[in-house]
Order: structure tokens, then sequence, then C-alpha cells
């Protein structure tokens, strides 16, 4: 069993929902209701802090959002270093990343095509990394994003972006490549011409520029992607992320936070149901000043792909449930937080945290208690219209003003 940081509340609220939460979810699981008033709907074993799994990640985005702002992008810029002549650069092509995690084979091939569009099509040197590139979701990745520049995409990858080019200008679609060779010297006849050439020393070439934060985080949360761990380092560390997470909350609740890192695979996470609602709140809160909600971050139950996609789906619940789930097999923790929207109550918010139940079993116990939230609410689909453009269309690639 996990362990308890401090004596449980015993179950309140409406008696059939403490009833059907005791029935459906077992009675050592804990569990919270809270309407958009405050109202406490239903409180069992509400302030035992276990393991959220993937639910740490709603305190970092909230974090995020807090330090950069919804409309962030990261940026990952190319420079050069050496003298280009005939489409090749004699030198390296550096990479300097501020921490992006999303750089993907779609994104290098737009960013070979900026290279491309301002003369550069080999380089006779290398690339090189400075900061925490991340690239197709791996760390140390100079080699990967190499392979990419040159064009060496899947299949996939190339079509999207053609598919965009082909949105953008109707004469596009030539698959774009840089090709990298070993350091040579150039042809006899071009070395006049390339001591004339112009030196350049680390000078930006091009710059991509992330989608948003609020969309970015949005992707990331859609399908829980751990890569989230390194989000906690963007917004200043994990130590930050619990800080911020743990004033969000009332005092009482502040040590039922415990982060060790922000995405949820850290053994020594904990956080409560009670606490996990407050601070799905917050973060509806901090979203609200910008204009955003909820499902701007988070997944929709059977709208959005990923974690949600096959879960809530049925005619009558499809939209209804914007949340975030959790899984950690080791500690079989599974965990499933989220909001619904009402026509009488407003939101009602609600986090299950199972501990010590196979997986599938939680996840159908989860999806039960829910369904059975919902027989009891008035409740009404989101207003929420799923952005279905491929992620790479919201970012930006930028020839660098000289």
């Amino acid at each position: 069993m996990l362990g308890l940081l401090v004596a449980p509340i015993a179950s309140s609220g409406e008696p059939g929902l403490a009833a059907a939460a005791r029935s459906i979810l077992g009675s050592h699981q804990g569990v919270y209701v809270e309407a958009a008033d405050g109202t406490v709907l239903l409180a069992q074993l509400a302030d035992r802090p276990v393991h959220p799994a993937s639910v740490s990640k709603v305190p970092t985005t909230l974090a995020l959002l807090r330090k950069f702002g919804p409309e962030h992008r990261f940026t990952t810029t190319f420079a050069a270093s050496g003298r280009i002549l005939d489409g090749t650069l004699y030198g390296d092509l550096w990479v300097q990343s501020d921490g992006d995690p999303s750089l993907v084979d779609e994104d290098a091939l737009l960013v070979a095509g900026r290279l491309n569009e301002i003369g550069i099509r080999r380089v006779a040197g290398d690339l090189r990394p400075r900061g925490s590139l991340i690239f197709d979701w791996q760390s140390e990745a100079d080699g990967a994003l190499r392979h990419a520049l040159s064009g060496l995409t899947p299949a996939a990858a190339w079509e999207t972006v053609r598919t965009l080019q082909a949105a953008n200008s109707p004469n596009s679609g030539v698959r774009p490549g840089i090709q990298f060779v070993a350091s040579t010297e150039p042809p006899q006849a071009s070395i006049a011409g390339l001591a004339a050439a112009e030196l350049l020393d680390n000078r930006p070439l091009i710059v991509h520029q992330s989608q948003p934060l609020v969309s970015l985080v949005k992707a990331l949360n859609d399908y829980s992607n751990n890569i989230f761990m390194s989000f906690a380092d963007a917004a200043g560390g994990v130590a930050v992320v619990e800080s911020v997470a743990r004033g969000a909350v009332p005092e009482s609740m502040r040590s039922e936070i415990i982060l060790g890192d922000g995405a949820g695979t850290d053994p020594s996470n904990r956080l409560s149901p009670r606490a996990a609602v407050k601070l799905l709140r917050a973060l509806e809160n901090e979203l609200a000043i910008t204009g955003n909600a909820l499902y701007d971050v988070l997944p929709v139950s059977g709208v959005d792909d990923g974690t949600l996609q096959d879960r809530l789906n049925a005619p009558q619940e499809i939209g209804r449930v914007v949340g975030k789930t959790g899984t950690f097999g080791s500690y079989g923790a599974s965990a499933l937080i989220g909001a619904i929207a009402t026509s009488d109550r407003g939101t009602v918010y609600f986090a299950i945290l199972n501990h010590d139940v196979p997986v599938p079993q939680a996840r159908r116990r989860q999806d039960r208690f829910v369904r059975a939230l919902l027989r009891r609410l008035h409740s009404v689909p989101w207003k929420y219209q799923r952005d279905v453009r491929p992620d790479v269309a919201r970012t930006q690639v930028l020839i660098a003003p000289r």
C-alpha cells in the first residue's frame, strides 16, 4: 500500500454518490467531487496522497503557463560558422536550443527547406548542438536531427510537409534536404571564390519557433508524453513546479503535494484527490486570464486523439469530460481527474486516484464511476472545436535577418 501522510477524510457529500463510489471504486480508494461553488459532492479518503502518475503534468502545465504565458514559443536557431560557396557551407551548422521538446521529422524538413531557400544544399562540416537539444522525443539526438535534415525521414512526415506546402504554395512539392559530407577542401577552381566569400562566425540563418505553448502542452497532454519532464526544467525545475502547485491550493492541502518530477515517473510523487481538484481549478483560472479553457490544454473524451479517445465516448458521453489520465504500473497507480460542464451546477470537478488496483480494472472502475456521475448531473458537451491541423502547421520557420 502507498504510504499515508495524513489521517484520511471519511466519505461525505451526497449519499447516493458516496454509495456509488464505495460500490464501484471500493471504499479504500480516494475520490473527490466538487461543484463550481465549492460544494463538496463527494469526499472519500480525499486527503490521502498517493502516486498520481501523469496527473503530475497538471501542476507542470500550471507552472509553465504562469512563467511564459500561453503564446510563448520555444526557439531553436540554426547558425553557420565558415563560408558559403556554390550551395555548400564549408564549416559547421550549429543548433542552439532553448529546450523545445517538440522538434520532430516534419520540423526538420521545414528547416531544410528554408536552408535550401537561402542557397545551402550541402554542409562540408558537421551539425553541432548547443543547449538541451531534444529531437523526436530523445535527448542527445544530433545524429537523428542530421539524418532528418538530410531529407531521410519517414514517408508520412514528408507527406505531411508536402501537403502543408501545397496549401501555402501550389508550386512547391520538392522534397528538401541538406547533404552532410566530411569536411573537405573545395575544388581547386573554387578556392579563390571561397576566400572571397563572407566568413560567418556563428551567424543565425534559420529560426524555428514551436507552436504556441498552450497548443504545445495540449498536444503532449493528449498523449501524456513523458517528455514533459523537460518542461519542468523550463519552468525552473521540479522544486519550482512543486512550489507553484502548493501555492495554488489551500494551506491545509500543501503537504498533500509532493513532486519528484514534473511528468509522473518519479516514485516519490504524491497527490491527494482534493489537492488534484484544487490544482485543476487553479489551472482553469490561469487559462481564463487569457480567454482559454481547460480543453485548450487537456484532452476531451471521445474527441481528441490520445489517452481519452476511446474512453467515455458513448453518444451521451462524448465531449462531456475534459481531463487527465495517469498510469504508473509499478505502483498499481491509475488516475483520472477532470471537469464536467453542467447546466445547473456550473463546472463539476472530480479526481479519482487509484492505487494497488490492476490498471485495466482501475480504468474500468473510473469510467463506470464517471458515467454514474454524468447520470446524476445535467451535463452538457463542452463548447470545444478540435484543431485537426498537424502540429507542424502551428510552428514558424523563419529566415533570420542579416
